[in-house]
């Protein structure tokens, strides 16, 4: 099987730790479990000027190195590999960040995954000859059968997969959130994404 995991909120806990660092920055306390929003110019209502040093703090190398794996995330991923499963981290963070993404991955016990940086938003100067850095052009020629993701905005980017089953991880900013079909299924855990998987 081809699997997309995203990382943030999906492989390590980020929400967790930008609501601590917008508490350190601004003092302003939105604790995870109140986080209404993926968008977290939205989630800690901060002006423009605010969220970019928001993400700014939050991309330094060290910050990412921080972040705390989702408990279980790792043993599922290595486990599929073990079975000759290829699984890709998709995410979009900034392709400035994919170095100390990638330390993290290989220092979590996780060398190996294919790591990509995907311009989701069209705000990416694209690295040539890099081969992390993803276009959604390329993007969509892959193939993927099963996902792992936890924001409702980027489902779209599934619509080319009409039989991908996307594991839907449980976060406070999904749970009004309406599923695009049957084949999105609400997770709360690994231990449940990985039963869904091996199932599916």
């Amino acid at each position: 099987m081809n699997i997309y995991v995203d990382f943030d909120d999906c492989l390590c806990e980020t929400a967790r730790a930008f609501s601590d660092i917008a508490l350190e920055m601004f003092n302003i306390d939105v604790p995870y479990e109140k986080m209404r929003y993926f968008n977290l110019q939205m989630a800690f209502g901060l002006d423009d000027e605010q969220y970019d040093a928001l993400l700014r703090k939050g991309h330094e190398p060290e910050v990412l190195l921080g972040f705390d794996e989702t408990p279980g995330a790792v043993a599922v991923l290595n486990e599929w590999i073990e079975k000759g499963n290829n699984v890709s981290i998709i995410t979009g963070r900034p392709f400035g960040s994919f170095e100390p993404s990638r330390e993290w991955l290989d220092e979590h016990g996780l060398k190996n995954v294919k790591l990509y940086c995907l311009d989701k938003y069209g705000r990416e100067n694209f690295m040539k000859n890099s081969d992390f850095s993803l276009k959604l052009e390329d993007y969509y020629k892959m193939k993927f059968d099963v996902a792992v993701e936890d924001s409702p905005t980027a489902f779209k980017f599934f619509n080319h997969l009409p039989d991908i089953k996307v594991m839907v991880f449980d976060r406070p900013w999904n749970k009004d959130a309406e599923l695009p079909g049957e084949n999105f299924i609400r997770c709360f855990d690994w231990e449940s994404i990985r039963e869904r998987v091996m199932n599916s």
